[in-house]
């Protein structure tokens, strides 16, 4: 199912009473026509609407029954926006993160007559003790990645006779990493936060994209090869990464 709008809609048509039943909950629901739309896409909006966009040729009760099959998508969807809403954002001193797999208190130092946050072997320039360190500490973290990261990506793809043509470390909210069709690779800077043998399977992961540009059986063979405790890595990453990455 495809879960992205893709293209901007014509005016949505006129059923300001339809709604859904999700779980114990009525979810408006709304109906777009979009003349370059090749099938029915369902997408749950900031404000919680189930928006349904109907191809040429579609119906709206095609939308709609579209809708009710995967009511279990949108409960799914409702539920993670909750988690993420209850979520604390800030960090403040005596906060916990998780830095290289093991989770670390934050700390308050002094260094060079400066303020800093204190964790494992870091430590962070800040401006006040009471301050949301959140910004200042991800920057850091990036940075790590940065310096980081590029590197072992090279030594695994030379260790496992890959040519790679960039590496970019990334803020992305929705994946651990990416490959283009190019050779380039893309990381998520939060892979400085995870255990290393979890790191060491996301890149793996994305170099044996070069040979296998798919998810396919062939695909998951490869990375069986590169990394045989690949499943162990994607187990942690579903237990404990949710946190760092939106899904």
């Amino acid at each position: 199912m495809q879960t992205e709008f893709l293209f901007s809609p014509l005016a949505p048509t006129r059923d300001k009473g339809a709604s859904l039943t999700v779980g114990t909950a009525r979810v408006p629901l709304q109906f777009v026509r979009h003349r370059r739309a090749r099938r029915y896409i369902l997408r749950l909006t900031a404000e919680g609407v189930a928006r349904v966009t109907i191809p040429r040729g579609g119906s709206t009760a095609e939308g709609r029954r579209f809708a009710e099959r995967q009511t279990g998508w949108i409960e799914g969807q409702m539920r993670r926006r909750q988690e993420v809403a209850l979520r604390p954002t800030g960090l403040f001193i005596g906060s916990q993160i998780l830095f290289r797999g093991e989770p670390i208190l934050l700390s308050a130092g002094a260094a060079d007559g400066a303020l800093v946050i204190r964790f494992a072997d870091q430590a962070v320039r800040i401006e006040n003790l009471f301050d949301d360190v959140r910004p200042r500490l991800e920057q850091h973290l990036w940075s790590m990645a940065q310096a980081e990261l590029p590197p072992r990506v090279r030594a695994l793809a030379e260790q496992h006779g890959f040519a790679v043509r960039g590496v970019r470390v990334r803020n992305q909210r929705t994946r651990w990493g990416s490959c283009s069709r190019h050779g380039a690779i893309s990381l998520n800077w939060r892979l400085i936060q995870v255990p290393e043998p979890v790191r060491d399977y996301i890149i793996l992961h994305e170099l044996a994209h070069l040979r296998e540009m798919n998810h396919s059986a062939r695909f998951w063979s490869e990375v069986a090869k590169l990394c045989p405790s690949y499943r162990e890595a994607e187990r942690w990453l579903r237990t404990q990464g949710k946190p760092l990455v939106v899904s």
